[in-house]
C-alpha cells in the first residue's frame, strides 16, 4: 500500500499538469482553422431596450454565436478532436461568416418591428485582430409606437357577440399599449379556440386577420381586427351526433372493412374488435356526447383521458358530418390497443464511500387484467448490502438482506358510491388496491417482517393540483432482535439504545388513513419555469381503535406497558405529517435556481409511547444532505464512537441508531449548462449547499445530546457542500454529486468546521475517527449516483 501511495503521488501531478495544458492549448481554437478564417469571440447588441435585449440574442445565427468566456465545449471538442477524430463532445468554434451576419442583421431589425418600433434600422459592424472576430449589431430603434385606436369589423353577429363577450378573459390587444405583433398571434390564437368551443367546427385561424395603421403622427397606431365569413355563407354551429367507438382487433390496426355494432346506447356506438375491453371503462372518458354544442376542448379532453388510460397506443377522433341533419357532426373514435403485458427485470448496485450492495427486481405488469384498463402489477425483489474496506472480496462483510413480495392494483377510476359528473376532467383520478410483504435481516441485529394493506384514492383538482386519500392503511409488524441479550455486552448495548432496538422487537398494529396534497408537480418537467413547488402528507393512526376502545369501557396505561390490543396486539396511534417546499427560479439560458425545505416530524401519543421504526426519519443520502451517507447524521449531536464502544457493536447497530422522531433539512441548488454535446446529450452542472439533520424529541430515550434543542439548533445541524454532473438524455438524466461536509454536528462545537481538517491534519484526524469509531472510517467527501435529479 506504501508503495502504492507513492508511485500515485509521483505521477498524479504530472499527469494533471499535462492534461492543464492540453487543455489551454486546445482552447486555442485558431490553429484549428484556415488562415482566411476568424473565429468570433464577442458579439454585441447596442441600443436595444433591456426588456429585448435577451431575446433579440435568440435572432443571432447560432454558428456565429461566440463560445463562453471558459470555452469548455470547445475546448473539449478539439481535445477529443485531435486525439479521437470524434465529434461527439463539445462543440466547434464559431467561424465568423458574413452571410451568417447579414441574416442576423435582418432578423433583429424585423424583431424590433414586430415590438413596434415601425422605423427601427440595425446596421453591423466586424472587426477582426489576428483570426479573432468581434461583431457589433448597431440599433437606429425610432421612436417606440403605440396603439391609439382598436376597431373590429365582425360582420356575422353571432361571432361578434361571442367575441365580445369573452375577450376580456384574454386579450391582449388595448388601446394605449405598445404595438407588438405577439399580442395579435396571441388574439388570433384565442379566437381561433373560442370559436371551436362553441361548435364553429369550419372556423379556422385564416378567417381572423389585421390591418395596421402607422402613418399616423406621433407614433400612434390603429388597429382594425377582422374575422372574415365564409366566401358564400355565415359561419355554421353545429350540434354533435351519434358516436362511434371502435377498437382496433389487434396492435396492428384496422383491417380494410370494419363491421360495427347494430346497436346505439345512449347516443354511442359501441365495437370492440378486439373483445378486449368492456364498454363503461372506455365509454367514461368519452367527453364528446350527443345532443351537445362541438367544444374542441371536450375533444382534446378525450383524447388526453383515452391515452392516460394506458392501453392504446393510438387515439384517432375524427367528424362525418350528416346527410339527415344539418349542422351536426357524428363522431368517430378509433383506438388502437397496445400491448397488454410485460415483464421487467431491473438491477441496481447501490455504492458509496462505505458500503457497496445489489437489487434485483422483476416486475409483472398487465395493463387490462379486467377488461376495463386496470392496471396490475406484482414484484418480487430482493438485495444485500456489504461493508467495504474491511479486506477480502467486496461482499465480504454482507450486513443487511432485504426480500419483497408486492402486488397493486389501479382502477382508472374514483371506485365510491356516488355520481362525480365528469369524472376526469382535470385528470386521471384512480383507486389503488396495494398489498406488500417485506422481509429485512441485519447481521447479528434484528429480523424484521411487515405485512402492509391499504386502497388510496388519487385524483386532480386541476393540472396543478394532486389529491392523494387512503382511507384504509392497515399495517401489521412482527419479528425479533438477534442481539445475544444474555452476555453483559448485549444487556449495555440494548440499555444505551433502548428506544430503537425495542422498537424493532415490537409486535403491532398499525390502522389508520393517510393524506397527500400537491402543488405544481406538473411543472417540474417544464424548462424555463420559475415557481414553488409544494408537497404536504400526513398519516394518521390509531384514532379509530382509541375510540372503540373507550366506548367499549376499556382502560389501560401505556407508559407502563399496559396497551390497548387488536388481535391480540397493541396498536398503534400517531400522527406523523411531512412538508416539502422549494423555490425553482429561472435565470435565462438553461440556468436555474432551486431552494428548497424539507421537514417532518413524528409523534406518539395515546395508545403508543412511541412511532414505528419505518416511521423513523433519517439523514444523508443523494436526494438530502449529500456530504453524509443515508442513515449516517444524527440525530442531533450523536457520535456513535461516545455511544456505541466496541467495534462489534457498532457494526451491528449500523443503520439503527442513527435515526429520529423529527427531520429538517434545507437545499441550495444552481443548476447550469456545462457542455451542449457530450456524446450526444447535454452535460449539466451543480453547486449545492445542504444543511440538516434529525432529532428524538419523544421522551424516554438515554440519549439526551440526540433531542432537538432550538437554542443549540446551530451547533447541532450538518452542513456540506459539492458539485455535481447531470447527463441528459431528455427522457431521464444519470446524476453524480460529489459532498464536502463543511460542518459535523457529532463532535463537540469548537471542532464542528471539519473542512479545516481537510487543509491540516487530515490524516491525523481520520486517523483518531478510526480509532475511536472503527469500522466507520471518515470521509470528507461523499459520492451519490443516481437517476433523476434530487428534487
Amino acid at each position: 500500500m506504501k508503495a502504492y501511495s507513492i508511485y500515485k503521488n509521483k505521477f498524479q501531478f504530472p499527469a494533471i499538469l499535462l492534461f492543464i495544458i492540453l487543455f489551454i492549448c486546445a482552447c486555442s481554437s485558431t490553429k484549428f482553422i484556415d488562415d482566411n478564417q476568424s473565429i468570433v469571440k464577442k458579439v454585441e447588441i447596442d441600443s436595444i431596450p433591456g426588456r429585448y435585449k435577451e431575446e433579440a440574442l435568440n435572432y443571432i445565427q447560432k454558428d456565429i454565436r461566440p463560445a463562453s468566456r471558459l470555452g469548455i465545449n470547445v475546448g473539449l471538442y478539439n481535445i477529443f478532436y485531435s486525439l479521437f477524430k470524434t465529434k461527439s463532445v463539445g462543440k466547434p468554434a464559431p467561424v465568423l461568416d458574413s452571410t451568417l451576419v447579414e441574416i442576423s442583421r435582418s432578423q433583429i431589425e424585423k424583431f424590433l418591428i414586430s415590438k413596434g418600433y415601425f422605423m427601427a434600422k440595425v446596421k453591423s459592424e466586424i472587426r477582426v485582430k489576428k483570426q479573432r472576430a468581434q461583431v457589433d449589431f448597431k440599433a437606429n430603434t425610432g421612436p417606440a409606437f403605440y396603439v391609439a385606436k382598436v376597431n373590429y369589423t365582425i360582420p356575422d353577429s353571432a361571432v361578434r357577440e361571442i367575441y365580445m363577450s369573452r375577450k376580456g378573459m384574454f386579450t391582449h390587444l388595448h388601446e394605449g399599449m405598445q404595438y407588438d405583433d405577439d399580442s395579435l398571434a396571441y388574439e388570433r390564437e384565442q379566437i381561433y379556440e373560442v370559436m371551436k368551443e362553441n361548435g364553429y367546427y369550419d372556423f379556422s385561424r385564416p378567417y381572423v386577420r389585421f390591418t395596421v395603421d402607422s402613418a399616423l403622427r406621433s407614433s400612434r397606431t390603429n388597429v382594425v381586427l377582422y374575422i372574415d365569413d365564409p366566401d358564400s355563407s355565415r359561419h355554421a354551429k353545429y350540434k354533435i351526433g351519434e358516436s362511434n367507438i371502435v377498437i382496433a382487433p389487434t396492435t396492428e390496426g384496422f383491417p380494410d372493412s370494419v363491421k360495427l355494432n347494430p346497436r346505439i346506447f345512449r347516443g354511442i356506438r359501441y365495437t370492440d374488435l378486439s373483445k378486449r375491453f368492456r364498454r363503461n371503462p372506455v365509454v367514461r372518458y368519452d367527453f364528446i356526447r350527443q345532443g351537445e354544442t362541438y367544444d374542441i376542448s371536450k375533444e382534446n379532453l378525450t383524447y388526453d383521458r383515452l391515452y392516460e388510460l394506458n392501453v392504446f397506443k393510438n387515439v384517432k377522433i375524427e367528424y362525418v358530418k350528416s346527410k339527415d341533419t344539418a349542422n351536426t357532426l357524428q363522431p368517430v373514435i378509433q383506438l388502437t390497443p397496445q400491448k397488454r403485458m410485460s415483464n421487467r427485470i431491473e438491477g441496481e448496485v447501490p455504492f458509496n464511500a462505505g458500503t457497496v450492495g445489489f437489487t434485483l427486481s422483476n416486475t409483472y405488469t398487465n395493463n387490462n387484467i379486467f377488461r376495463g384498463a386496470e392496471r396490475f402489477e406484482f414484484q418480487i425483489k430482493g438485495g444485500l448490502q456489504a461493508r467495504i474496506g474491511q479486506g477480502g472480496s467486496s461482499f465480504n462483510d454482507i450486513y443487511q438482506r432485504d426480500f419483497s413480495l408486492s402486488a397493486n392494483l389501479a382502477v382508472p377510476r374514483l371506485m365510491v358510491p356516488f355520481d362525480i359528473p365528469m369524472m376526469g376532467k382535470n385528470g386521471m383520478p384512480s383507486t389503488i388496491f396495494s398489498t406488500s410483504y417485506v422481509y429485512s435481516l441485519q447481521k447479528d441485529a434484528f429480523v424484521r417482517r411487515v405485512f402492509l394493506n391499504s386502497f388510496t384514492y388519487q385524483w386532480v383538482e386541476t393540472k396543478s393540483k394532486l389529491h392523494s386519500f387512503t382511507p384504509l392503511n392497515f399495517e401489521y409488524r412482527f419479528g425479533g432482535l438477534l442481539i445475544d441479550s444474555t452476555t453483559a455486552d448485549g444487556k449495555q448495548l440494548i440499555s444505551d439504545n433502548s428506544y430503537n432496538i425495542l422498537l424493532l422487537d415490537r409486535k403491532d398494529i398499525t390502522l389508520g388513513m393517510k393524506y397527500a396534497y400537491t402543488l405544481n408537480a406538473n411543472k417540474l418537467l417544464l424548462p424555463g419555469k420559475s415557481f414553488v413547488y409544494f408537497r404536504g402528507n400526513i398519516d394518521i393512526a390509531g384514532n379509530g381503535l382509541a375510540a372503540v376502545t373507550k366506548l367499549t369501557g376499556g382502560k389501560h396505561n401505556p407508559d407502563a406497558g399496559d396497551f390497548a390490543t387488536i388481535l391480540g396486539l397493541p396498536y398503534n396511534q400517531y400522527v406523523r405529517p411531512e412538508v416539502d417546499i422549494r423555490w425553482y427560479k429561472n435565470l435565462g439560458l438553461e440556468r436555474q435556481f432551486v431552494a428548497r425545505i424539507n421537514g417532518g416530524v413524528g409523534v406518539a401519543y395515546g395508545n403508543s409511547t412511541a412511532i414505528p421504526f419505518e416511521k423513523l426519519f433519517f439523514a444523508g443520502g443523494a436526494g438530502g444532505v449529500r456530504a453524509w451517507q443515508a442513515r449516517t447524521l444524527g440525530p442531533g449531536n450523536y457520535n456513535r464512537g461516545d455511544r456505541v464502544p466496541t467495534e462489534e457493536a457498532r457494526r451491528t447497530l449500523y443503520g439503527i441508531d442513527q435515526l429520529g422522531q423529527m427531520h429538517i433539512e434545507a437545499n441550495l441548488e444552481y443548476r447550469y449548462k456545462l457542455i451542449d454535446n457530450f456524446f450526444g446529450a447535454k452535460l449539466r452542472g451543480a453547486i449545492f449547499l445542504d444543511a440538516g439533520n434529525v432529532w428524538n424529541i419523544s421522551s424516554g430515550n438515554p440519549q439526551p445530546e440526540t433531542y432537538f434543542d432550538f437554542k443549540n439548533l446551530g451547533n447541532q445541524l450538518g452542513v456540506g457542500t459539492g458539485m455535481g454532473f447531470r447527463y441528459d438524455l431528455q427522457y431521464f438524466i444519470f446524476r453524480f454529486d460529489i459532498g464536502l461536509k463543511l460542518r459535523d454536528p457529532q463532535f463537540d462545537p469548537a471542532d464542528q468546521w471539519v473542512i479545516r481538517k481537510l487543509f491540516s491534519g487530515g490524516s491525523e484526524f481520520k486517523e483518531a475517527y478510526r480509532l475511536k469509531n472503527s469500522p466507520d472510517d471518515y470521509h470528507f467527501f461523499q459520492y451519490n449516483f443516481g437517476i433523476g435529479l434530487p428534487f
